[in-house]
């Protein structure tokens, strides 16, 4: 054999910009086996016509082809098969694409909200109408001592989830209508879950309308919260309003984003109506 026209693994990593480490990986699986190996060194040596097949290889792996596939159309080269394979490789690109994208606008919305809660008015008390949005929630009765308190309840809500919801800025809790008007505020009775728009969900979800809603932020998380739902229900009822429905409270920034306490911030709102 003239090894004149053969060339050391080495060289021919270098050149398809490979590490000889996936050379040596490529033969293991039996996708591409060195021309000739030199039974006394090991060293291993490849032909120029093999350089066809190790573009065609690189090509494929640029398009995220897996290697076992790679290595079927490497021993079976066939106009269809190679055609049928392409196809379902778009198939699975165009999915991961999709899947992206619903990530890209997710991480949107976190960065929207972030920002948005770093410059908060805090201590105010704000009457506004809320965006429709989704929600997941279930009723348990909670003592907020940390976010552990809310692990449990989490996993009942995410049982049956492929892909976790929960994040900061998306899981809280909630105090009922009745316990709010008894001034009990040093236990939650519901945990929820709000949903983005990209976000599936294997179970029963709450399609809540715009509506009136008394809203309130300030720094801190769930442990400052008593004192501030004492102000708002006397707003509340300085401003005739009549709540409807269990309060939503949130930590937009807290120990998940920041190790700085100054910059928690918790949000309450509590839905309502005029009382004429």
């Amino acid at each position: 054999m003239d090894e004149k026209k053969l060339f050391q693994i080495g060289d021919v990593a270098k050149m398809f910009q490979l590490s000889a480490g996936t050379l040596r990986h490529y033969e293991r699986l039996g996708i591409l086996h060195p021309e000739y190996i030199d039974s006394e060194t090991g060293y291993r040596y490849y032909s120029i016509r093999q350089f066809e097949v190790l573009t065609n290889i690189r090509y494929l792996r640029a398009l995220d082809m897996p290697l076992e596939q790679i290595a079927e159309f490497v021993h079976n080269r066939d106009l269809d098969l190679i055609e049928n394979t392409l196809l379902k490789h778009k198939e699975i690109v165009e999915q991961k694409k999709s899947e992206l994208e619903a990530i890209g606008r997710k991480i949107e919305h976190r960065l929207v909200q972030i920002r948005d809660a770093r410059h908060s008015n805090l201590e105010q008390i704000k009457l506004l109408t809320t965006e429709a949005c989704r929600l997941v929630w279930i009723k348990d009765s909670v003592k907020w001592k940390s976010y552990l308190s809310l692990e449990h309840s989490i996993r009942r809500l995410e049982k049956h989830q492929k892909v976790p919801l929960t994040f900061q800025g998306k899981v809280g809790v909630g105090i009922c209508k009745e316990n709010l008007y008894l001034g009990k505020y040093d236990r939650y009775d519901v945990v929820f879950i709000i949903l983005d728009d990209e976000d599936t969900y294997e179970g029963e979800i709450d399609s809540i309308e715009p509506g009136l809603c008394i809203s309130m932020r300030f720094q801190g998380s769930h442990d400052k919260a008593p004192t501030h739902y004492q102000k708002m229900l006397q707003y509340i009822k300085a401003e005739k309003l009549e709540i409807i429905g269990f309060s939503r409270e949130l930590n937009l920034i807290d120990n998940v984003l920041s190790s700085d306490p100054k910059q928690y911030v918790t949000e309450i709102r509590i839905p309502v109506r005029r009382v004429y």
